[in-house]
């Protein structure tokens, strides 16, 4: 079973950071491809930064050169450091997993999972 927690969002004022984690537990032999994802209410969930496998990012326009997406493979974690962070974007933030899960000693399936999300509250 392979669960992951968000973590990180809160109330910040326009022009401050925030940096979410997503730390994934279980049976995991490898985290392939990341992403985040935000929803505001309303509105449909948009993509805001992927990374695949090979390192290769990608940004939703808005957020290039204030948000930045990495990982720590030994924590199987995460993270969306936010900078400048802007009123309209205010929303709950998900993240995705690709993940390789174990089987044995070696990798078994791959697997998608969403976190259950993160509110980021952005004042002005």
């Amino acid at each position: 079973q392979v669960q992951l927690v968000e973590s990180g969002g809160g109330e910040v004022q326009a022009g401050g950071s925030l940096r979410l984690s997503c730390a994934a537990s279980g049976n995991i032999f490898r985290i392939n491809e990341m992403g985040w994802y935000r929803q505001a209410p309303g509105k449909q969930r948009e993509l805001v930064a992927t990374e695949t496998s090979g390192g290769r990012t990608n940004y939703l326009d808005s957020a290039k050169g204030r948000f930045t997406i990495s990982r720590d493979n030994a924590k199987n974690t995460v993270y969306l450091q936010m900078n400048s962070l802007k009123p309209d974007e205010a929303a709950v933030y998900y993240c995705l997993l690709e993940l390789t899960v174990s089987s044995g000693s070696i990798g078994g399936q791959d697997i998608d999972r969403w976190g259950k999300g993160t509110l980021v509250t952005v004042s002005s």
